[in-house]
């Protein structure tokens, strides 16, 4: 069972299920990965929710690695996901949701919530 306040998450790839999770050297090797400046601006680099493929490969394989699991960006990328490319953006979304919280990729922050209407 993942643990969702450590930022664990499970994943279906390929024939097996995996935890995955981003803790710090993984978020380091992310950072490297990517050129981002600190936490911060790796969680901007995905607001936008564009990410390519290649982004898929690299956080997911961070995820994996992160868990404890000893496998190479090459051997993730002939790993299957249920569901093909959206599966592998659903896995990274969650991913990096249970990491970041609050400054999850598509939340913005900087806008107020909505007033409630009286019906």
């Amino acid at each position: 069972m993942p643990n969702r306040q450590r930022g664990e998450i499970v994943a279906e790839l390929g024939d097996a299920t995996f935890h995955l999770c981003l803790p710090l050297g993984a978020l380091a090797e992310l950072e490297s990965a990517f050129g981002a400046d600190g936490l911060a601006g790796l969680a901007r680099r995905f607001e936008g929710g564009a990410v390519s493929a290649k982004d898929l490969l690299i956080i997911i394989g961070c995820g994996l690695r992160g868990a404890g699991h000893k496998i190479a960006d090459a051997e993730v990328a002939r790993m299957s996901a249920p569901g093909g490319a959206a599966g592998y953006v659903r896995i990274v979304a969650d991913l990096l949701a249970a990491t970041f919280g609050a400054m999850a990729p598509g939340k913005d922050e900087s806008r107020p919530p909505p007033v409630p209407q009286d019906a």
